[in-house]
């Protein structure tokens, strides 16, 4: 099973084009073109009935007290946890591909509320929607594609997995506002390879994003 992207490459940064949130001299951060990535698929083993995707930085920090903070940083050695930027099941394994832009192109206050993506996917529920459930302008529930927006403050680079499942059953059995977790332990039994590409990310003006 081989996975490839015009829009990304492997253990190098991911474009500003693709991200949540991009650097901003006055604000640290801006808002970023958040367009989904082209992502595209060959050699599938045999059975392939159906494909799932889903995009994780495995890098976010555990707790948020020093997060985008002007007076400290997110120091390095703070335990990580998984935070899901993409979650798509039901991809037709005869599609080839998922252009760029076709499942986001712009960030969107409160969230993208569809639960049905393009080419008769489904989506999921990203993180997004619990990191600014605090916030009066941008809380929501966040379906489908939202990119990179690390902490402006982290001492370290995050990584950003994009991972292609090739899977044994046309429909992803997920109902729902289905969330990262829900999703790998519905898929688990049932995927017979799978792919990935990691890149990296970060809006510390201190930090290479490599």
């Amino acid at each position: 099973m081989r996975l490839s992207s015009q829009s990304l490459r492997d253990g190098e940064p991911i474009s500003e084009r693709h991200a949540f949130g991009v650097p901003d001299a006055d604000a640290h951060m801006a808002f970023g073109p958040n367009r989904s990535p082209q992502i595209a698929w060959a050699e599938l083993p045999e059975g392939t009935q159906s494909l799932a995707l889903i995009c994780h930085d495995p890098d976010a920090p555990c707790q948020a007290d020093d997060v985008n903070r002007e007076d400290r940083e997110v120091p390095a050695d703070l335990p990580r946890v998984d935070f899901y930027h993409w979650l798509l099941v039901d991809i037709d394994p005869q599609l080839d591909e998922l252009p760029e832009g076709a499942f986001a192109d712009a960030v969107t206050p409160g969230g993208k509320r569809e639960a049905a993506g393009p080419f008769g996917t489904r989506q999921g529920v990203n993180d997004y929607t619990d990191f600014l459930a605090g916030s009066e302008e941008l809380s929501g529930e966040y379906w489908g594609y939202d990119g990179p927006c690390p902490p402006w403050n982290d001492a370290i680079p995050h990584r950003y997995v994009f991972t292609l499942y090739a899977l044994d059953t046309p429909r992803a059995p997920v109902e729902g506002a289905f969330r990262g977790g829900d999703l790998l332990a519905a898929i688990r039994g049932h995927i017979l390879d799978q792919a990935a590409i990691t890149t990296t990310y970060s809006l510390n003006p201190r930090v290479s994003p490599q």
